[in-house]
């Protein structure tokens, strides 16, 4: 069946296909930004992200408090420190055509409420490398931090230091503090010579540039990053204790005088018919640069009305990255592998011939769902068209069947779970075929304990995946609270293969380290389904403390109950989420885990909303037509103030700001008694009056 086209798409169909989109594109981050190991290319990475952005420009209220417009790169890797970033290292939405630049600078002129004035952009070419958070102090460089999950990183300090072009010490006067950020790359020529030298010495080649200056900074020996060939172009400002220029082509040129190499190919450009034509050169020298690039970046110049503008989700208002078009090569379709996830969900995986796309070597596809390999109508052998946009992430696009071979067959989707042998039943509205095997089914348990130990959940030094699979066949780990248990079997880990007195007691030191966790990591890591990093801080931040979050849950599970209103009203839960959460609590299984590992643990409660001022943890609803700011705008001031914005009016509201036109919503404020405001007394409130 053909994957139908998103205005026609029924408001159930698009909450469930959102879901998927939202895990598979998480797990697809994991892979690029925490392994450096991308399983498919851009292409069709990028053709998620696309899908999904065009749902939700759809379905507004269905947006997903984990929706990947919201989220950007992955928990940062162990093995290193974790620096947190004081300004969030965040990504940036793509383009790919002069339409959607378009389309870009409207939102921006809507956001400013600016009609017909032409927007200033600095470009740069986008290189495809790994970014870096360098902080200096009185002109000196005291740290280095990867971006990781774009709030923390890993020190990478000892590494950085080993960089041939980045500045120990920053030529003339500069803030007492100041963040600078860049791109680790590594050039064309400089990685062939080294994938030559690794492969004469036996050892892991690299798929491409971008993979190598990843695998190259991140280290644990800064010795070998010194004996690789890595570069650094310099191009944006974290924290800073002062801000030095008012423009960013000035912060370019200050960056240079500094000691920073800033590619020599960027450019300013006084309209975005400029920066039309900027791509247009760009990508007619794309093949003969000597490092990779995969699309160019346009930011504002002017950086007051950056700063207006700020951040929307993972990526800021005023830059947008202008992709070029996608790369093609053919393979065969060897054969379709069934994944089982830890919701259920059956994800086929195409795999592949392995076929070089754009420098990279491709061996697997994600083919979403049934759907998708009936529409593409694909049968084992086939030869098949990948294509790669943005120079990540692949997806087979068509077949050739010219070249189909005699004895091809179709290939049938499983109607019963391949690892428990249980029904797969693909509920009414969703794409995706689930087992229902649940608690018996070993590859969602299994799924479910690698997912408590991962990066963004409890993190545990040493319990890998490899280690949870087996600990699990073994019997050592049922369920999450035998991990905790584990130390008490110190001595019967040593004495398993592999391992010995010294792992088993690093094991058993890593668990104990990592029984007291943030209510949101908690959260998060007991795997309920559509409760991503982002909505699990968003249910910490609301409830503040693990008792509260627990019987608010538990009162929720009646339908119609005001818990369950509450929970649905929470900016970016929403009432598919909420009915999730409800459905979790409603199994008793679920609960008597939950308070086993309690007993366990120690839960933090969530830290404060940022801000800290009069607004910080406050519910804010506008009303009415605002108009000396645009809707957004006002919204944006008050999340960065850590308020919560909401559409609605309840007995939970604490201020409603009311322009003129002012309906219901005001009416509702006066009948409950809540606080109102004009507008100019918001502006006041917020320090803007």
């Amino acid at each position: 069946m053909e994957q139908k086209p998103v205005e026609a798409l029924a408001e159930a169909q698009a909450r469930a296909e959102l879901a998927e989109l939202a895990a598979e594109i998480a797990r697809h981050d994991r892979a690029y930004h925490e392994r450096d190991a991308p399983e498919i290319t851009d292409a069709e990475y990028d053709a998620l992200r696309r899908r999904n952005a065009a749902i939700e420009a759809r379905f507004p209220a269905l947006v997903r408090a984990d929706s990947p417009s919201r989220r950007v790169g992955a928990a940062p890797a162990g093995g290193f420190a974790k620096l947190r970033h004081g300004v969030p290292m965040l990504s940036l939405d793509n383009v790919f055509a002069p339409a959607e630049f378009t389309e870009f600078c409207e939102r921006v002129r809507r956001f400013l409420g600016r009609k017909e004035e032409p927007l200033a952009f600095v470009g740069e070419p986008k290189i495809d490398g790994l970014s870096i958070s360098l902080t200096y102090e009185a002109g000196r460089l005291v740290r280095g931090a990867t971006r990781g999950d774009g709030l923390e990183g890993e020190d990478v300090t000892a590494n950085v230091r080993t960089v041939r072009n980045i500045p120990q010490r920053l030529h003339g006067r500069a803030p007492a503090q100041i963040e600078i950020r860049g791109e680790v790359f590594m050039s064309k020529a400089d990685f062939l010579a080294l994938n030559a030298a690794q492969q004469a010495a036996g050892q892991k080649v690299f798929a491409n540039p971008r993979n190598a200056a990843a695998g190259s900074l991140r280290q644990l020996d800064a010795r070998i990053t010194a004996a690789r060939p890595l570069s650094m172009f310099a191009y944006a400002m974290g924290e800073a204790s002062e801000i030095p220029t008012e423009t960013h082509w000035a912060w370019l040129e200050l960056l240079l005088a500094w000691g920073f190499d800033v590619n020599p190919l960027s450019k300013r450009l006084a309209s975005e018919d400029a920066a039309a034509a900027f791509q247009a050169g760009i990508g007619a020298q794309r093949a003969a640069l000597p490092y990779d690039i995969d699309g160019v970046v346009y930011k504002l110049d002017d950086l007051s009305i950056q700063r207006r503008l700020g951040f929307v989700g993972r990526a800021p208002r005023w830059a947008i990255a202008w992709k070029f078009p996608a790369e093609q090569a053919t393979t065969v379709l060897e054969a379709i592998d069934i994944q089982v996830g830890r919701t259920g969900a059956l994800t086929p995986v195409a795999r592949l011939t392995a076929v070089n796309v754009g420098g990279v070597l491709v061996r697997n596809a994600t083919l979403h769902n049934e759907d998708e390999i009936a529409r593409k109508d694909l049968h084992i052998g086939d030869t098949v068209v990948l294509q790669r946009a943005g120079d990540v992430i692949p997806q087979i696009v068509a077949v050739v069947t010219e070249k189909r071979p005699a004895n091809a067959k179709p290939y049938v989707f499983p109607d019963h779970c391949p690892v428990c042998g249980s029904l797969a039943i693909r509920p009414p509205g969703e794409v995706v075929k689930r087992c229902t095997g649940g608690l018996i089914c070993s590859a969602q348990v299994e799924e479910r304990l690698i997912h408590f130990v991962s990066r963004a959940a409890f993190d545990i030094e040493g319990l890998g995946e490899k280690t949870i699979r087996e600990f699990h066949a073994d019997g050592l780990i049922r369920g999450p609270a035998d991990i905790f248990r584990l130390p008490d079997h110190e001595a019967e880990i040593a004495q398993r293969e592999g391992w010995g007195e010294v792992s088993a007691r690093s094991l058993s030191a890593a668990i104990r380290a990592r029984r007291r966790i943030a209510l949101a990591r908690f959260i998060y890591a007991l795997g309920i389904r559509r409760i991503g990093e982002t909505n699990a801080k968003l249910l910490a931040r609301h409830y503040g403390r693990f008792a509260n979050w627990r019987e608010q849950m538990l009162a929720a599970v009646a339908i119609g109950s005001e818990a369950r209103s509450d929970l649905g009203n929470i900016v970016g839960i929403g009432a598919a989420i909420a009915e999730e959460l409800a459905e979790f609590f409603a199994e008793g299984r679920n609960v008597d885990t939950v308070d086993e590992l309690t007993g366990l643990l120690e839960i933090a409660d969530a830290e404060q909303a940022a801000g800290g001022g009069e607004l910080a943890g406050k519910v804010v609803v506008f009303t009415g037509t605002l108009e000396t700011l645009t809707r957004p705008e006002a919204k944006a001031m008050a999340e960065k103030l850590g308020a919560r914005v909401t559409d609605s009016v309840s007995k939970k509201t604490d201020l409603v700001v009311v322009g003129a036109d002012a309906g219901s919503k005001a009416r509702k404020a006066a009948e409950l008694g809540v606080r109102t405001v004009t507008e100019a007394e918001w502006r006041q409130l917020v320090g803007e009056g």
